[in-house]
């Protein structure tokens, strides 16, 4: 499986910075950025202070919440958590295994995270899972990374 695949792919646009043609071209924080539907890490990795960091990693896979998994946190909590860089880098960095991961090295897979501590990825025919978070969309190439968007805000421990 060399191309993007899962049930939320149709939504990227064809055309344009957001599509997978377009998210190639770019970095990988800059790549999502362009995204209507990761606004919310977008200002994450911001507020984390990360963009450069991310800009500049060398392959790596990111795990990246779509907005509706930011809106299961409570309005304050989340508020909270953006406003405190000490939370939120974890958080953030935890959302990043190191090495560009494939569909096919993530059948049953433990990955380390920018964070220090581990994934877990499962998968059960085409669905894959990331420590419970289901991925929606994945294999998006950006110039320095690999792509998954999942339904669930991953926290560390």
């Amino acid at each position: 499986m060399s191309k993007p695949f899962g049930p939320a792919c149709f939504a990227l646009s064809n055309t344009g910075d957001s599509s997978f043609a377009g998210m190639a071209k770019e970095p990988l924080a800059s790549a999502i950025s362009s995204n209507p539907n990761l606004t919310s890490m977008r200002t994450a990795i911001s507020e984390a202070q990360m963009t450069d960091r991310l800009n500049t990693a060398r392959d790596v896979t990111l795990f990246v919440p779509v907005n509706d998994a930011f809106e299961k946190i409570p309005a304050d909590q989340l508020g909270q958590i953006f406003a405190d860089r000490d939370r939120l880098v974890p958080i953030v960095s935890y959302h990043v295994a190191e090495g560009r991961h494939s569909p096919s090295s993530l059948s049953d897979a433990v990955l380390p995270t920018l964070q220090g501590d581990k994934l877990t990825v499962k998968r059960s025919g085409d669905t894959y899972m990331v420590n419970g978070a289901k991925v929606l969309c994945g294999n998006i190439q950006t110039a320095n990374a690999t792509v998954y968007f999942i339904d669930t805000v991953l926290v560390p421990q």
